[in-house]
């Protein structure tokens, strides 16, 4: 079972409130995402930091019902 787009923003929205979240379902089939993710939150923090916030936030299910995630994370 794929992981739907609501579910992976509300997710990342209760690690990362005031994120700006655009999605993009790379194949139409809810399983290959991308995800731009802007946060004041991520300001001073390496690029790899950014991501592991974000992976954090969707609370180990990246790999498993979340099969596949293109990140790019901003700083407003």
């Amino acid at each position: 079972m794929a992981m739907q787009e609501d579910d992976i923003v509300a997710m990342i929205k209760s690690a990362l409130p005031d994120a700006i979240i655009e999605m993009t379902d790379l194949a139409g089939d809810n399983d290959h995402w991308k995800a731009v993710v802007t946060s004041a939150a991520f300001t001073g923090k390496s690029r790899v930091a950014q991501h592991q916030m974000v992976y954090a936030a969707l609370q180990g299910n990246m790999g498993g019902v979340l099969h596949a995630l293109a990140l790019e994370t901003r700083t407003p």
